[in-house]
């Protein structure tokens, strides 16, 4: 099969937005405290998560607890959720079809036309967990910007952009820019597929000599 390394670029790249979903989903630095003010001494750093908070305390000791209730929870925070876990799941099928039509995998025989649907397929999956991330962490991220410019809410409550957040955009534009290799691989080889395979019912142009020669035939024949 042509392109072998783009495809083994887009796989690669969506295993690298796939580990990076599934750790954005995880850490808890999703919202960090703010340090607004003068005061330069911090004895006590939070953070937020998706599962969980944490206090880190002078550096030293850092203490996590997971949310006691799942009906308390904000709706901002239950949506998040439930996207960051069905875009886990998402990328895991992407990552499991694209390795399905990889060319030394015989799950589909020696096809390569099926094989390239698997591989365009799984793009298009890729693409799609890269919405289902890029969705949750904006939405995050434009609810911390609005509250930390708010003059109504206190400055110990105010928080800024975690390094989660971060590596969800990371992982957001590699998913896009793996999926789309793959997409481009499918689109590639259909063409070439189309080129090889000429349409039933295309007439092939004969040559100067074919023709001369079935003429020759003729005459001979009408002879006889």
């Amino acid at each position: 099969m042509a392109f072998y390394p783009l495809q083994t670029a887009g796989l690669v790249l969506g295993f690298l937005g796939m580990t990076g979903t599934l750790a954005t989903t995880l850490l808890p630095q999703w919202r960090v405290s703010a340090f607004v003010g003068s005061n330069i001494i911090v004895f006590e750093r939070v953070w937020e998560g998706l599962w969980m908070n944490c206090i880190r305390q002078a550096k030293v000791t850092l203490q996590c607890k997971f949310y006691s209730s799942l009906l308390a929870l904000p709706p901002v925070l239950e949506a998040a959720r439930a996207l960051m876990c069905v875009a886990v799941a998402l990328s895991l099928v992407a990552l499991l079809i694209g390795i399905c039509g990889m060319k030394q995998i015989q799950c589909t025989g020696s096809n390569e036309r099926a094989k390239a649907y698997l591989l365009g397929t799984s793009g298009v999956l890729f693409i799609l967990t890269g919405v289902f991330v890029l969705i949750p962490v904006c939405w995050t991220a434009n609810i911390i910007i609005r509250d930390f410019y708010n003059p109504a809410i206190h400055v110990g409550q105010k928080r800024e952009l975690g390094a989660a957040l971060f590596l969800g955009w990371a992982s957001t534009a590699v998913l896009f820019i793996g999926g789309g290799l793959l997409c481009g691989f499918c689109c590639c080889n259909r063409k070439k597929q189309r080129h090889r395979y000429p349409a039933p019912g295309h007439c092939v142009p004969h040559t100067d000599k074919e023709r001369n020669v079935t003429v020759v035939n003729k005459t001979i024949t009408s002879y006889v």
